[in-house]
């Protein structure tokens, strides 16, 4: 998996027309903004046809200022849908009705501005498409959660490492959203990757040499300057399901482990956790055991 560093990009003086959302090659100038909440959403000219964008609400859902993902990493974007009209089964809302997860379909001018998250153009309505399952609130939860404890390993960081490619569910597009989410969170720039990729990067620091006989490996570096957060999906996990009644679906479940590193010497581990979510509830989740070294 490339490793990718998370800074924003502003876009140059260019723009194109004629963006969908399988070939973006259009840009708006450097900090075109998205509607302002203090006019009215933009109307379609005569005869002027929208692009349209599908992506899935990430984070932001209830104060409308979205993070979307799409399918590839860099699928990306920040919209505020305050003023747009929202449409479910065919019923106009209003972003009050939005929630994280939903899959949703974005109407928009076809510009977007070159910046990372993108930054759509003027847009014209938002369609929800379908629910969702959400994995990314729960992944974000777990992330959250772990940041917390053991916080002495959180000190004097300026980046914060996360890999998701072993986190069930999330494209490309919302395991590099999750991430930068992450890292805004806690004011960090936010770097994917395994330890290792980042160890063959050079971000860590020798503590100490390998003994004489031995080779070089990750447990003798420390990250100086960031933490490396990982989620570990046990897709063969056996499950014990509760009893349902008649026409009740069973839970969406996911086991799972989580891990902090700092340093060979300096780690949080969640171990044996399972997540699970009824149909229209949100993602819980309970940690079998909890490990530091």
């Amino acid at each position: 998996m490339k490793i990718r560093l998370f800074a924003v990009l502003l876009a140059g003086g260019l723009m194109l027309s004629g963006c969908e959302q399988d070939a973006r090659e259009t840009a708006m100038p450097a900090g075109g903004p998205t509607p302002s909440p203090a006019v009215d959403t933009p109307k379609l000219a005569q005869d002027e046809e929208p692009s349209y964008l599908t992506a899935t609400i990430v984070d932001g859902a209830e104060t409308g200022a979205l993070l979307l993902a799409g399918e590839d990493a860099f699928d990306v974007y920040t919209l505020s849908a305050k003023d747009l009209p929202v449409w479910i089964d065919g019923v106009e809302c209003d972003a009050s009705a939005l929630q994280n997860g939903m899959v949703v379909e974005l109407a928009f001018n076809g510009y977007i501005a070159e910046s990372f998250p993108a930054q759509p153009g003027p847009a014209y309505s938002l369609t929800v498409l379908e629910e969702g399952t959400d994995y990314c609130t729960l992944w974000l939860q777990v992330l959250e959660d772990l940041w917390e404890v053991d916080s002495g390993l959180n000190g004097g960081i300026t980046q914060v490492g996360v890999d998701l490619s072993q986190a069930t569910g999330l494209t490309e597009g919302e395991r590099s959203a999750v991430a930068w989410a992450f890292g805004q969170t806690h004011g960090l720039t936010a770097v994917t990757g395994t330890l290792e990729e980042l160890w063959e990067e050079g971000y860590f620091t020798p503590a100490t040499e390998p003994a004489e006989g031995y080779n070089d490996s990750l447990a003798l570096y420390w990250w100086e300057d960031g933490v490396h957060f990982s989620i570990d999906v046990e897709e063969e996990a056996v499950w014990s399901l509760p009893d349902l009644g008649p026409g009740e679906e069973p839970p969406l479940l996911v086991a799972f482990d989580a891990q902090k590193w700092r340093s060979g010497l300096g780690a949080y581990f969640f171990t044996d956790c399972v997540a699970q979510r009824w149909e229209n509830g949100p993602w819980t989740y309970t940690v079998g055991s909890e490990a530091i070294s």
